[in-house]
């Protein structure tokens, strides 16, 4: 019995020992507090390396607990919104900029009784938001002899010779690209900037700077340069030197993209043109990652001293040195700056010289608001969706709820078209403004049932001829395919499909294609093909997903 007994609590034990290992109990004598950190993830291939090395040190609290840091990469107005709805709880919360904190701070407010950020955090590491340009373009604009800035792109937005004015007629117009002002740190930055270049201030933009016409008007004309929106600044970095000069003029950006990319092409990596940072002469933001250790209710007193010692690691001397390798600026502007930080590179160390205020949150919800509903570029989609047979059951369930959502994401400036197929084509709604319709193309696709074969690639060469014959060639023009099998019935061929939509004869204003793998038998290298070749994107979706999977697309609009 009593070996028994022994053997019982040797197996105990060893399940004791295993949970541990694998997250569950702690190991005895071995207690840890862990410190949830959700950051923006433009300083991802910087910070993950010294969150490895910092937990590999086994620091401990005045408790004896050991720190373990968990980094969580995040957009920084996603999170933000997520903290507040508490679907988050970080410790610590490190967005690209201080930029929508005040925003934040105002809504948690309308919920708690104090700041959710108190004080004015450390910064991390910095780096000025800029308007990253092909350095031949620059150079015709007269830079760097001539100071560029917001005024001369509202310029270029509206003028009908492009660049021909300059003496380039092949290089056609003048195409921009900046995220999603609801959705990313460099979109709001983006927008904040042109409110400000408008009003022709620096500091100080109130509510009635933003209801003058000047400065609508000025937003607008930048906007109408617009290619398309997106939720990353650093995919648009990636399709702008990845498909070069005719697909995007200028984008806005981070100083640290600028100076990957030129590393990149100086070492034989990228082909394209150099690229240089233009730092708007209006003025511009850093993007200064501050530390923030959130005052929230979850935050114990052993975790807040373990976050400052976390702080403390980050912004020791040693750490801050890497920053520069990854083209950042230290904290501590007493460390002096190096390659790849230098006129080589396509930056200038010296600017920026004139940095913007951060305004007052209901200013900033104000400037979203103005560029919503007034300044921003009207989108053209088509949307396709698969009712084919094999959408049966939970698959068309989902598929109608997503489309719901995904529509109420849209605005009512935007124009809309929904076409279902299967071995037919129907129109469910034609092109046309969207306010004045949303309510009844909802109730429609709430009522979208399936049955029949796949035609594919007869429904894409579909939208994409109506788009062609209808669309606004000043709006964004793009296609939304969902589909959820190999195209079984279609007269038309993937070859034939390709010819007439694989291109990108447009450039940046090409009409964009973006397709959504539905399940597991989807076609999805097909419809990455079909996605890719027009300068879209291809995404995978479930019944699950579906839903994230069009609120992703949607920042693209």
């Amino acid at each position: 019995m009593k070996k028994h007994l022994q053997h019982l609590s040797l197996m105990l034990l060893l399940v004791m020992l295993t949970s541990a290992c694998q997250g569950g109990l702690p190991i005895i004598g071995g207690n840890s507090v862990v410190v949830p950190m959700y950051y923006g993830s433009e300083k991802e291939e910087w910070l993950v390396p010294l969150v490895e090395a910092f937990n590999a040190q086994k620091n401990k609290t005045e408790a004896g607990s050991t720190i373990v840091i968990e980094a969580t990469p995040i957009g920084s107005i996603e999170s933000g919104d997520k903290i507040v709805a508490e679907e988050i709880k970080p410790v610590v919360w490190s967005p690209a900029s201080s930029a929508y904190v005040p925003v934040t701070n105002e809504n948690w407010r309308r919920i708690h009784a104090e700041d959710l950020v108190v004080g004015t955090p450390n910064d991390l590491v910095l780096s000025p938001v800029v308007i990253a340009m092909w350095r031949p373009m620059a150079e015709a604009l007269g830079w760097p002899d001539k100071t560029l800035g917001w005024s001369d792109i509202a310029d270029m937005a509206v003028s009908e010779e492009g660049w021909a004015a300059f003496g380039y007629p092949e290089w056609g117009d003048f195409k921009l690209g900046h995220t999603h002002p609801n959705f990313s740190n460099s979109g709001i930055i983006s927008v904040i900037a042109e409110a400000y270049a408008g009003a022709g201030k620096q500091r100080g933009l109130t509510l009635e700077d933003l209801a003058q016409d000047r400065v609508i008007e000025f937003m607008t004309a930048v906007e109408s340069s617009i290619i398309h929106y997106g939720e990353s600044t650093g995919f648009f970095a990636n399709r702008m030197f990845d498909l070069g000069p005719s697909y995007l003029s200028a984008a806005v950006m981070y100083e640290n993209l600028v100076a990957a990319q030129e590393t990149k092409r100086l070492s034989g990596e990228a082909s394209q043109l150099p690229v240089v940072a233009i730092y708007p002469k209006e003025g511009t933001f850093w993007s200064n990652h501050p530390y923030i250790i959130l005052n929230a209710p979850w935050v114990t007193d052993e975790q807040r001293e373990a976050a400052e010692m976390f702080e403390a690691f980050l912004l020791d001397k040693p750490q801050q040195l890497k920053a520069i390798e990854y083209g950042f600026r230290p904290a501590d502007p007493t460390i002096p700056l190096g390659a790849p930080l230098d006129e080589q590179h396509g930056v200038d160390p010296l600017q920026p010289q004139t940095v913007l205020e951060v305004p007052d949150g209901e200013v900033v919800v104000a400037i979203q608001e103005l560029w919503r509903s007034q300044a921003k570029k009207p989108v053209d989609l088509m949307v396709v969706v698969d009712v084919s047979g094999s959408m049966e059951g939970e698959k068309i369930s989902s598929a109608r709820a997503s489309l719901v959502e995904f529509i109420e994401l849209l605005d009512d400036r935007d124009r809309l078209e929904v076409i279902l197929f299967s071995n037919q084509l129907t129109t469910l709604s034609e092109l046309s403004a969207l306010g004045e319709k949303r309510a009844d193309v909802m109730r429609r696709v709430s009522g979208i049932i399936e049955g029949g074969d796949t035609r594919l690639y007869d429904a894409v060469q579909f939208a994409y001829d109506e788009l062609r014959a209808k669309g606004d060639p000043d709006h964004i023009r793009a296609i939304v395919v969902l589909s959820d099998g190999a195209d079984t019935a279609s007269k038309l061929s993937l070859d034939q499909l390709m010819v007439q939509v694989g291109n990108l004869s447009e450039g940046g204003k090409s009409t964009k294609i973006f397709t959504i793998a539905f399940g597991r038998d989807a076609s999805v290298d097909i419809l990455k093909r079909i996605a890719e070749s027009t300068g879209g994107r291809q995404y995978d979706g479930d019944t699950k997903t579906i839903s994230d999977v069009y609120a992703a697309i949607a920042t693209f609009f």
